[in-house]
Order: C-alpha cells, then sequence, then structure tokens
C-alpha cells in the first residue's frame, strides 16, 4: 500500500496548487542524504495510476535510523531544495524519524511541516483504527492459512501438523488474521493461534496441545509469528538474531523451522511449515480494494494537512459504523506514535483459548474487501 499513498500524495500535492514541485527519495532517508531525489511533478496520470497498484516501494525504503548528524543532514538538504513539506509513509520507525525531524527544524528555525501517513502491515500504530497494508496481508494470510488446513486434512496420515509462519512483531494482529476464513467453514477445525499477547510456556505446553487437536481431529494447524517468544521472552527459534538493525530490531531463524523439527521429534510425528516470508506483504493479487482505497485517501490526507499548515502528525483512520463500514481521516501527533507498538487488545482475544474472539473478526473482515468462497467439506 505505500505506492497507493505515494499515488495520493503526488495527487493532491498537484491538484493543491500550493506546490512548485513534488519530489520523490530513492531510500527514503538514505536518498536523501546522498542526494538521490526524483522529480514527480510532472507524472502522468496513467502513470499514477498504475504507481498506485504497484507492489512493494517504487522509491524504494530504508531501515535507517539517521544520526543526529544526519538529522541536521537532511534538514540542509530540505533547504538546498526548498522542501517545505515532507510526507514519509511507513510505520513506527518512520513516526521515529519525523517526530525527531520536526523537532529538529522547529529547534532551528527552519520552515517544515512534517505528517507522516500511515503504513504497516504489523497494524501496531496507536491511534489509528487500523493501518494501511494490514487489510490486504490480512486476506492473505486469512486465505493461505485455510488452503493450508484443507491441505493438511488431506495429507493428516502423512504429516498431521502444519505451522504457518507470519510476518509481524511483537504484536498478534498477523497471526490473528489467520482465522478469518475460518468462519465460513464451521465444519473445519479452526487453527491455533500463536499470539505474542498469550505466549506457551514451554515447547512441552504447546505439544501438548498440539497432540490433543491430533487426537481430536487428526490434525493440527498453527499460526505462529516470525517472532515467536516463550512466556519467559526467549526466541523460540533460539537465543541468538540473525541480524539486528539500527533502530534495535532483533531478527532471529525461522520459528516455524524450529517447531516443526522440535513439535516433529517430541510427539514422533511429520510436522511441516509454510513461510510466506516477505511475499505475503507485495502480493497485489490478494490486494484488498478497502486497503487500497484508504491508503490513497491518507495519502491525500496528509497534503490537504500540510496545506492547511499541520505538522508533527500522523494521518490516522476513525471507523464511524461497521455494516456498513465506513471510515473518516483524522491525526494524531506524533510524540504519540514514534516508538510505540499497538498489541491485539484482550476483547479480541478468545478466554482461554489460543485464537480470536468474534469481535476480533468484526473489527478485521471489512479491510479484506472481499467475501471468502465457502469450500466443500466431506465427512
Amino acid at each position: 500500500m505505500i505506492n497507493a499513498s505515494l499515488a495520493g500524495v503526488i495527487d493532491a500535492a498537484r491538484r493543491s496548487g500550493a506546490f512548485g514541485r513534488v519530489l520523490g527519495a530513492r531510500r527514503s532517508v538514505e536518498g536523501i542524504l546522498a542526494d538521490q531525489f526524483v522529480d514527480l511533478t510532472d507524472f502522468s496520470a496513467d502513470r499514477l495510476a498504475r504507481l498506485r497498484v504497484t507492489p512493494s516501494a517504487a522509491l524504494g525504503t530504508s531501515r535507517h535510523r539517521p544520526s543526529d548528524d544526519e538529522i541536521e543532514q537532511i534538514l540542509d538538504a530540505f533547504s538546498d531544495q526548498r522542501i517545505e513539506v515532507f510526507a514519509p509513509i511507513g510505520g513506527n520507525d518512520t513516526a521515529d524519524t519525523a517526530l525527531r525531524l520536526g523537532l529538529a527544524a522547529q529547534a532551528r528555525g527552519q520552515s517544515l511541516r512534517v505528517i507522516t501517513v500511515p503504513k504497516t502491515i504489523d497494524n501496531d500504530l496507536p491511534e489509528t483504527d487500523h493501518c494501511p497494508g494490514y487489510g490486504s496481508i490480512a486476506r492473505f494470510v486469512a486465505e493461505a492459512t485455510r488452503d493450508a488446513a484443507f491441505d493438511t486434512r488431506a495429507m493428516a496420515q502423512i504429516y498431521p501438523i502444519k505451522l504457518v509462519e507470519v510476518m509481524g512483531r511483537n504484536a498478534g494482529w498477523l497471526a490473528a488474521a489467520g482465522s478469518l476464513a475460518f468462519e465460513t467453514d464451521s465444519n473445519l477445525p479452526r487453527p491455533v493461534i500463536c499470539l505474542p499477547e498469550r505466549p506457551f510456556s514451554n515447547l512441552d505446553d504447546l505439544a501438548t496441545l498440539a497432540q490433543q487437536r491430533i487426537e481430536r481431529d487428526g490434525y493440527v494447524v498453527m499460526v505462529v509469528p516470525e517472532t515467536m517468544k516463550w512466556a519467559n521472552g526467549q526466541s523460540v527459534a533460539g537465543d541468538e538474531p540473525v541480524w539486528v538493525d539500527t533502530f534495535g530490531h532483533r531478527y532471529f531463524p525461522s520459528a516455524g523451522e524450529a517447531l516443526a523439527r522440535e513439535l516433529g521429534s517430541v510427539l514422533a510425528v511429520r510436522a511441516r511449515y509454510d513461510k510466506p516470508g516477505t511475499i505475503a506483504r507485495m502480493a497485489m493479487l490478494a490486494a484488498s480494494p478497502v486497503d487500497l482505497d484508504e491508503a490513497f485517501a491518507c495519502g491525500v490526507e496528509a497534503v490537504r494537512r500540510a496545506v492547511e499548515g499541520e505538522t508533527g502528525t500522523m494521518v490516522t483512520i476513525v471507523r464511524t459504523n461497521n455494516d456498513p463500514y465506513a471510515v473518516r481521516y483524522s491525526s494524531a501527533p506524533l510524540d504519540r506514535i514514534a516508538n510505540t507498538e499497538r498489541r491485539l487488545p484482550d476483547a479480541y482475544i478468545a478466554p482461554g483459548e489460543h485464537d480470536v474472539s468474534p469481535e476480533f473478526s468484526q473489527y478485521a473482515l471489512p479491510l479484506l474487501g472481499v467475501s471468502f468462497t465457502t469450500y466443500e467439506v466431506l465427512q
């Protein structure tokens, strides 16, 4: 959804008549520091329409957290280019950088309005009902998990355990999405949703539940976050991260692979895992039409607010009705968003179970923009 929001920013900035140029930066702050700008002022309507439905990030992206010196260099680059509005698109880390830039510009008396456009598949930004990007990846995860369940049901005598590893950091929004397509198939056993908010104590507890499901249903499907931890905070994939980015986020080996190996050993059955990985966040075949429209609208809203003089905020989505689904757009201060994660609330978690509540389904299903096909379940 990054490109849909970018298209909204470009379109609104040109239509506003308030700006002489519209510039994009390659690889976000890294491109600004390297003076790698792209002039988007005369972007044609045809290219804009294609950009809106292009996956990933057309300008490139970054995981670089600028140092204090680099913040000053970025402001110097803005001054040199006569840039007075900065509209970055991203999540928690983007909000952190935007907040620092806005405060630094204010401290040195530089004219700069900073309004971020929300985008994170993790759906963990506070102050907004949901984040652009979540509806589409939730649709992908929902359909992939149900399809994996049908495959595992057919192959239960060969491998009765299937783990579906999903992206996400410390919040359970993506794992929870694995439950959504099961609403249409009441005869299909629901998956075990391994939520960061309700961690298992240890491997034995997880294995016990898996064995119970196999005895009851003949197989079990589990949705596991790539960052899954035990209750003591230890990663299920081991103690040593394979990479730590400049924001301090630790990346461990595959949780799904580790659990498939260990559960298979403990229960003496074959366990397999599927890891869609980054393809889940860029597969336009699963793009939600609601998500596309809202992402574009968030870009438009950021420009509208900047033209009115607003700064130091992030565009937010406010749900005004659920049936029929409707939203309006607002904003919230960046200092209430940067470095803050919104976790799955208790109301969305089924009491005493590793599953979600009906309230979560009511929240998430409108964001997918489609209805699920009902499959046939043979007894």
